[in-house]
C-alpha cells in the first residue's frame, strides 16, 4: 500500500527532565531511528518535532523515498531524505503535531492515499506496522486501523489513516475548537477505524525513567538523570515542610504517572489538575479519618487513573 509517514518527536518530555525523547537510545540506534526504520517503504516522511534535523527548525525539502539504510547510530540527525515540520504553536500536543505532519507533506507534493502515525518514543514499534497494512488489505472500504495493545488499550499514534480522511478532519478542528491541546481520539473519532491488536510490546512507550529502565533504554548523560530525581525529592520535601506534612510519604513516581496518563488520555493541561483534585480528595479522606495516609493517596490516584482511561474511551464512542 502507498502510504507517507508522520513521526511525531516533540512535546516537552517533562517527567524525563526535559530530555528529548527521541535522543534516547535503544539498541545501539536512537528512538528516531527505530520510528524511521518502522517507516521504511513510505514514499515520504515528515518527522514533527524541535529542531531534530538540526538545521536550527527549517524543513528539509527533498522527498525522496527513504533508504532501507535508514537506522541512524546519531540521535539526532536526519537523513537528507526526510522533511521536518513542527506544530504551530510549539508542544500544542500530537493533535497539532500530525495536522503539520500532513500540511508538510502536502507543501512538498506527496499525496499517498494512507498516513502512517508513529509516535517516536516506542522502541518496539515496528513489530505492530505491518499488522495495520495486513488489517486495512483484508478489509476494505474503511478510513485506517490503530493498534490495540496486548492489554486492550488503544494507542492512536501506531496507526494508519485515510490521509484525505485525515485531512478532511484537520480542516474541520482547524475551523472549529482548534488543534492546540486536542486529543487525537477526538481528532479520530469519526472515522471508521479498524482496532488491530499488535504483538506484546509493540506500544511500550517511554513516558518516565521507569519505563525507560524497563525496556533497557540508555541515557548518557545520567548525572543529569540523577540530579532531576534528586531535585525533585528535595522540592517534595520543601513542599510537605511548607505545609506541615513531614510524616506524609508521596510516591513521586506514581504521581507523575497518574499525570501522564491524564495528559494522554484527556489533554495535557489535564495533568497538573488531575493531580491537584486526587490530592485533594485524598486529604479529605485522611481527614475525616476514611484511611491512612498511604491509603488515601493510593485509592485517589488509582480512581484518577481509571477515570481520565474511561474519559477517553467515551468520548471516542461519543462521536
Amino acid at each position: 500500500m502507498e502510504f507517507n509517514a508522520v513521526i511525531l518527536a516533540g512535546g516537552r518530555a517533562t517527567r524525563l527532565g526535559g530530555v528529548p525523547k527521541p535522543s534516547l537510545t535503544y539498541d545501539g540506534a536512537s528512538l528516531l531511528s527505530h520510528a524511521l526504520q518502522a517507516a521504511r517503504g513510505a514514499a515520504a516522511v515528515v518527522v514533527v518535532g524541535p529542531d531534530a534535523a538540526g538545521t536550527g527548525g527549517a524543513p528539509s525539502r527533498n522527498t525522496a523515498l527513504l533508504p532501507d539504510t535508514a537506522l541512524m547510530s546519531d540521535t539526532a540527525l536526519l537523513p537528507d531524505r526526510v522533511l521536518q515540520a513542527r506544530e504551530e504553536p510549539a508542544f500544542a500536543g500530537p493533535a497539532a503535531a500530525i495536522a503539520a505532519g500532513l500540511a508538510a507533506l502536502k507543501d512538498n507534493g506527496n499525496n499517498a492515499p494512507w498516513t502512517l502515525v508513529l509516535a517516536c518514543d516506542m522502541p518496539h514499534v515496528s513489530r505492530g506496522v505491518s499488522f495495520l497494512w495486513k488489517a486495512l488489505e483484508a478489509q476494505p472500504g474503511v478510513e485506517g486501523a490503530m493498534a490495540v495493545s496486548a492489554d486492550g488499550r488503544k494507542q492512536p499514534l501506531l496507526g494508519a489513516y485515510s490521509t484525505s480522511a485525515l485531512e478532511r478532519e484537520v480542516a474541520e478542528a482547524s475551523e472549529g475548537s482548534g488543534l492546540r491541546n486536542a486529543s487525537v481520539f477526538r481528532l479520530l473519532a469519526r472515522l471508521n477505524v479498524l482496532d488491530v491488536a499488535v504483538p506484546a510490546g509493540s506500544t511500550d512507550d517511554v513516558d518516565t525513567w521507569e519505563d525507560a529502565a524497563a525496556l533497557g533504554i540508555d541515557y548518557k548523560l545520567e548525572a543529569d538523570v540523577k540530579s532531576q530525581e534528586e531535585t525533585l525529592e528535595e522540592w517534595c520535601r520543601t513542599l510537605l515542610q511548607a505545609f506541615e506534612l513531614e510524616g506524609v510519604e508521596v510516591d513521586i513516581n506514581e504521581v507523575l504517572a497518574v499525570a501522564g496518563v491524564a495528559a494522554h488520555s484527556v489533554v495535557r493541561p489535564a495533568a497538573p489538575l488531575t493531580t491537584f483534585i486526587a490530592g485533594y480528595a485524598a486529604g479529605m479522606a485522611r481527614g475525616i479519618g476514611q484511611a491512612s495516609d498511604d491509603a488515601s493517596m493510593n485509592a485517589a490516584l488509582d480512581l484518577a487513573r481509571k477515570i481520565a482511561k474511561e474519559y477517553s474511551e467515551s468520548e471516542a464512542d461519543a462521536e
